[in-house]
């Protein structure tokens, strides 16, 4: 048995491709209800690389829950009522930027938000004020240092950039609109970035995006995109993607004591 960090556990969300984690010694796992229903899986607890963590499948477990009809208010508030304090959003991507091709790991720093009509607040119905909150930088930038330094310990090429657009979904988008993206200054697409970040920095969390690109966007290749490609990106990448998280554990513990 591990012996486990006294921090706060570390979150993890887990899209495309990360419905578990190998290396997850399985402490205990519960469905849980929120004031905005229910999250998209049960919350599994564990230990990873010495520090607890609380893993939840975006998607579901099975993968059933397309990327519009995720629950991102009750994924979050379940993951902060259980005492997690920082967050890793794991994120399947295509790739706009050249140097972003399947397979590549991409640690954003930015995000356009292009989707519609999703629950992307905590702060609606009977308020006492309105409130903004600040969201000029969505991604912890200390939780992000601590992703790069793992991923440069480990000698896994990544990009420590990238602009993250995300999309509607759940079609894939046209030629054109990744033009309009790639001129907006996307370097990334993905359908399932926001409102996560937001609703992470609305509850106070430290949040980061580790994205692995899985195909070129639309218009990027001279082919159409294929779910045979994606699920090759994905079992390419998909071991540099564990290896820095677990590598990361202690490092993003260390975050949960402090404030986001």
């Amino acid at each position: 048995m591990s012996t486990a960090s006294a921090s706060a556990p570390v979150g993890i969300i887990g899209g495309t491709g990360l419905t578990t984690l190998s290396g997850l010694e399985i402490t205990g796992e519960r469905e849980v209800q929120t004031p905005w229903g229910a999250p998209s899986s049960p919350l599994v607890e564990g230990i990873l690389g010495e520090q607890r963590v609380i893993f939840l499948s975006r998607h579901g477990n099975p993968h059933r829950i397309p990327p519009h009809q995720v629950n991102y208010r009750a994924n979050l508030w379940a993951l902060q009522n259980a005492g997690v304090r920082t967050v890793v959003g794991v994120n399947a991507v295509g790739g706009i930027h050249p140097v972003m091709g399947p397979a590549h790991i991409v640690i954003p720093d930015q995000i356009i938000d292009y989707t519609w009509g999703r629950g992307s607040t905590f702060f609606e119905g009977e308020l006492d004020a309105v409130t903004h909150i600040d969201f000029s930088f969505p991604y912890t930038e200390s939780a992000r240092a601590v992703l790069v330094e793992a991923a440069s310990k480990l000698d896994v090429p990544i990009s420590d950039f990238g602009v993250y657009g995300a999309t509607q979904g759940p079609r894939l988008e046209t030629a054109a609109e990744i033009v309009r993206l790639e001129r907006d200054g996307c370097d990334l697409v993905g359908m399932t970035g926001m409102p996560e970040a937001s609703l992470a920095a609305e509850l106070k969390l430290n949040y980061v995006c580790l994205g692995l690109v899985v195909n070129w966007a639309a218009g990027k290749s001279d082919h159409i995109i294929t779910m045979e490609e994606i699920e090759a990106a994905i079992e390419q990448g998909m071991s540099g993607v564990k290896r820095i998280l677990v590598e990361a554990m202690g490092g993003l513990g260390a975050l949960s004591s402090q404030p986001a």
